[in-house]
């Protein structure tokens, strides 16, 4: 995996993937802010988990919505010390132990994401079966 980050103007930058997909993040408060990209990566990743762990389990999903939470240390470097990911998911016939165990499954084992931040983050999860 390769990517590219290209300064545009003032504190504004634009990353391509070595597939072409291209962001814009800024510093400023322009655009996504690089900190908020990895938060986002978070939420994507994990739900990206929960969504294939119930369609492997049969189970119809119509929507999963992913809220999340960070605080970041005080004083720089202004880390993440705690993440809060809280799922909402509907579908039908799923079961509230079917989705306890996606999101448990994605946090403990599939999220890359997740796990990379593991021992750095405090990351907690709920969820809501609407």
């Amino acid at each position: 995996m390769k990517a590219r980050v290209s300064w545009d103007k003032d504190l504004t930058f634009t990353g391509t993937t070595d597939s072409g997909y291209k962001t814009v993040m800024d510093g400023s408060g322009n655009a996504v802010s690089p900190m908020e990209s990895v938060l986002l990566a978070v939420g994507a990743c994990s739900s990206i988990d929960v969504v294939d762990i119930l369609k492997k389990g049969r189970f119809s999903i119509e929507a999963c919505n992913c809220e999340m939470e960070a605080e970041r240390a005080e004083e720089p470097p202004r880390v993440f010390t705690k993440i809060h990911a809280h799922y909402t998911v509907s579908g039908e016939g799923i079961s509230e132990k079917a989705l306890a165990r996606a999101v448990q499954l994605s946090a403990e084992k599939y999220c890359s994401v997740m796990l990379m931040l593991k021992g750095n983050v405090d990351i907690t999860t709920s969820y809501t079966l609407a």
